[in-house]
C-alpha cells in the first residue's frame, strides 16, 4: 500500500480532533455495556423465560446452560420492496447455520422499509427521509430485549441501511454484520428507460408505453440496477468493512449468495472473543467513516449520503460536515461510471470488478485507511478480493490488474476524472451540494433567470404550458426537512432533461432532495438553511439572475447586496402548510418535522 494521501490524513485528523469529546463519551458508554455479564446470566428468571419461551427446548438449553452465543436478527423484510423480498427465507437459513456452528439465532424484530420508487411524487414520499430515524428506533426496540451476543442486520435500500446502522451504533457493544441480498438481473437499460420517461413528459408516448418500459426495467426480486442510494449503501458498507467481503452485488438466487449468508453468520460469531473481539461501536471510527466518504466520491454515489452519513457518524460520536466531503472530493479520483453517471448498470459494474476493484485501487493509491477495522479476518485488505464458490464454501481470489470494462471501471492511475463526483456550493443562497459526475462539462456553469415554485406540481404545470421553454434556473423551495420531510424530487428530472435536450441552459436549485438521479441536469440540492427556516431561497423572485458555478463552488443570486439584504423572505401559504401536515400518516411525523436539524447536520430527529 502507498503512503496515505496528505489531504485524507488531514481531514481524518481534523474529524478526530473535532469529535474527541463526543467520541470519548460514546466509547465510554459502549465499553461500560461490554463489561456486563451476558444477557441470559444477567437477567431475572422471568425475563429469561419470556425471551426464549417460543424457542425449541434444545435452544433454551444451549443459551442458558451451555452459554452458547445468541444472535439477534433485525430484518427489513417485506415483499413490497423487490430488494427485500429475498429476505423472506433468511431467518430459517441463519438459524440452521447458527445451530451448525454451536450458536442460536432469533428474529429480534422487523423494521419498516418503504420503496421510494412507489411513493415518488406522492404524499408517502414525505415520510421517506423520516423513515430512516424510524428504522433506527425500530432497530433499537428490536435489540432492547438485551439478550443478544451479536446481531445480523438485513437491509439494503435507501433509508433502511442508514437507519439500521444508526440503530446498531446505539448498541455499539455488539458485534454486527450486514447481510445483503443482491441486485435484480438487468432489464431495460437505464438510458432507454430515461428516454421513454422524457417522451412521456412531452406527450409523445402514452401511459401504456411508459408502464411497459418501467415494468421492463423493474422486473424481478433484487435491488434496482441503477447506482442510486440503495446500491451506494452497499458500496459504503463494503468500504466500512461491515459486509462479508464482496457480498454486495451477488444476485439473490445465485448459489454464492446462500454461501455468503452462511459466511455472515460465521463472521459475526468470530467477532466475539479473543483478538477478534470487535463490536460495531469500535469498528466504526473516524477512519471507517472517511473510507465510506471516499468510496462514495470515487464511484459518483448518491448525494443522499451527504445527509445520511453525517447522521451515521453522529450516532458513533463522530462529527463530519460538507466541508470534509468537499476537501476529499478534490483529491479522490472518479473510478466508476454507473448510471446515472454512465450507461452501465450495477451488474455491469460488478462484472467489471465491482467494489473489490474500487477498494483495491483506492487503498493502493493511499486514498483509504487500509488499517481500519473490518468484520473480515485480515481486515480491509480482504475487501480487495472477490468471493467465489468452492463446493459449498466461499473462497476469495485476486482480481486481474486491469478493469474488466474500462468504460465502466478504471484504475486510480487512469481515472475518469481526477476529482470526485460531488461538489459543495455556497453563496448568498446558502450551502448546497451538486453531483457533477453525470453533468456535461459545458453545463458546470449555468447563469439564467429564476423561475420560482413552491411545489413540484406547479413546476409540472408550467412545463406543460410551455412557460419554461427558455434558459432558466428553476427554484423549488419549501421542500426541506422542516417543511414537508424533504421528499426526493425525481419527477422533476424528465421535464428538466427535455428542456436541456432542446438546447436551453437549465438548472435546478432546491432545498429538497434529488439523490443524484438528476443525472445530466445541473442540480444544486439540499440547500441549507431551508426556506421554511428563514433560508435565503425565500428571497428569490421570478427573473432574478441566478449563477450556479460548480467549478468555483458558488451559488448566488446576482442581486445588488443592498436590495438582497432588504428583501423579506416569502412565506409558505397556509393551504400548503395544512396539506403537508395532514393525511396519509403525515400527522404522526409532526414531531419529527418540528425537531429535525438541517440537511448538513444529517436531518437528525433524535438530537
Amino acid at each position: 500500500m502507498n503512503t496515505l494521501n496528505t489531504v485524507l490524513a488531514q481531514v481524518t485528523n481534523r474529524i478526530r480532533e473535532r469529535s474527541a469529546s463526543a467520541r470519548g463519551a460514546y466509547l465510554k458508554r459502549v465499553d461500560a455495556l461490554r463489561q456486563r455479564p451476558r444477557g441470559a446470566d444477567r437477567m431475572g428468571c422471568a425475563n429469561v423465560a419470556h425471551a426464549f419461551a417460543a424457542m425449541p427446548g434444545e435452544d433454551k438449553l444451549r443459551i442458558v446452560a451451555e452459554k452458547a452465543p445468541h444472535i439477534g436478527i433485525v430484518t427489513a423484510y417485506n415483499d413490497m420492496l423487490s430488494a427485500h423480498q429475498p429476505y423472506e427465507g433468511y431467518p430459517a437459513q441463519i438459524r440452521a447455520t447458527a445451530h451448525r456452528l454451536g450458536a442460536t439465532a432469533q428474529v429480534a424484530g422487523g423494521v419498516p422499509a418503504m420503496c421510494d420508487g412507489v411513493t415518488q411524487g406522492y404524499a408517502g414520499m414525505e415520510l421517506s427521509l423520516f423513515s430512516r430515524d424510524t428504522i433506527a428506533m425500530g432497530t433499537a426496540i428490536a435489540l432492547s430485549h438485551d439478550v443478544f451476543d451479536a446481531a445480523l442486520l438485513l437491509g439494503i435500500c435507501d433509508k433502511i441501511v442508514p437507519g439500521l446502522l444508526i440503530g446498531a451504533l446505539h448498541f455499539g457493544h455488539l458485534p454486527c454484520v450486514f447481510v445483503p441480498a443482491g441486485p435484480m438481473g438487468s432489464g431495460l437499460s437505464n438510458n432507454d428507460k430515461a428516454k421513454v420517461r422524457e417522451q412521456a413528459a412531452q406527450g409523445l408516448v402514452g401511459r401504456s408505453e411508459l408502464l411497459q418500459a418501467e415494468q421492463a426495467a423493474y422486473h424481478s426480486p433484487g435491488t434496482c440496477t441503477f447506482y442510486g442510494t440503495a446500491n451506494s449503501n452497499q458500496m459504503l458498507l463494503e468500504a466500512m468493512g461491515l459486509h462479508v467481503p464482496g457480498a454486495a452485488f451477488v444476485h439473490p438466487h445465485a448459489p454464492l449468495r446462500q454461501a455468503l449468508t452462511d459466511e455472515a453468520v460465521a463472521t459475526v460469531l468470530s467477532l466475539r472473543a479473543g483478538r477478534r473481539d470487535l463490536p460495531i461501536g469500535h469498528l466504526v471510527d473516524e477512519r471507517s467513516i472517511v473510507n465510506a466518504m471516499v468510496a462514495l466520491l470515487a464511484t459518483g454515489g448518491s448525494t443522499n449520503h451527504l445527509i445520511h452519513w453525517v447522521a451515521v457518524a453522529r450516532a458513533a460520536g463522530i462529527l463530519i460536515d460538507w466541508n470534509d466531503f468537499s476537501e476529499l472530493s478534490a483529491v479522490v479520483p472518479l473510478l466508476a461510471r454507473v448510471y446515472p453517471n454512465g450507461s452501465a448498470d450495477v451488474n455491469q459494474f460488478q462484472a467489471a470488478g465491482g467494489p473489490s476493484f474500487v477498494l483495491r485501487e483506492l487503498m493502493s493509491a493511499g486514498l483509504m485507511h487500509a488499517d481500519a477495522g473490518a468484520v473480515a479476518e485480515g481486515g480491509m485488505a480482504r475487501y480487495a478480493d472477490v468471493p467465489q464458490l468452492d463446493g459449498e464454501r466461499v473462497r476469495w481470489a485476486k482480481l486481474p490488474a486491469d478493469s474488466g470494462d474500462a468504460a465502466v471501471l478504471r484504475t486510480a492511475a487512469d481515472p475518469f476524472s481526477p476529482t470526485g463526483g460531488l461538489a459543495l456550493l455556497q453563496g448568498n443562497l446558502g450551502r448546497a451540494v451538486i453531483k457533477v459526475s453525470a453533468v456535461p462539462d459545458d453545463r458546470h456553469i449555468i447563469e439564467a433567470p429564476a423561475r420560482v415554485f413552491d411545489s413540484q406540481e406547479d413546476l409540472h404545470a408550467a412545463f406543460k404550458a410551455g412557460e419554461l421553454d427558455r434558459d432558466v434556473v428553476v427554484v423549488v423551495r419549501f421542500q426541506g426537512p422542516h417543511a414537508n420531510g424533504m421528499p426526493e424530487l425525481h419527477k422533476l428530472t424528465p421535464p428538466l432533461a427535455v428542456l436541456q435536450g432542446k438546447g436551453f441552459r437549465v438548472a435546478l436549485v432546491t432545498d429538497g432532495r434529488m439523490s443524484g438521479a438528476s443525472g445530466k441536469v445541473p442540480a444544486a440540492i439540499h440547500v441549507s438553511p431551508e426556506a421554511l427556516a428563514g433560508g435565503p431561497l425565500g428571497k428569490v423572485r421570478d427573473g432574478d439572475l441566478i449563477r450556479l458555478d460548480a467549478t468555483t463552488g458558488s451559488l448566488a443570486a446576482l442581486v445588488p447586496a443592498e436590495e438582497w439584504a432588504a428583501r423579506t423572505p416569502a412565506k409558505r401559504s397556509e393551504a400548503m402548510a395544512d396539506e403537508h401536515a395532514h393525511g396519509l400518516g403525515r400527522e404522526l411525523f409532526a414531531g419529527m418535522r418540528r425537531n429535525v436539524n438541517s440537511a448538513e447536520e444529517g436531518a437528525c430527529t433524535w438530537l
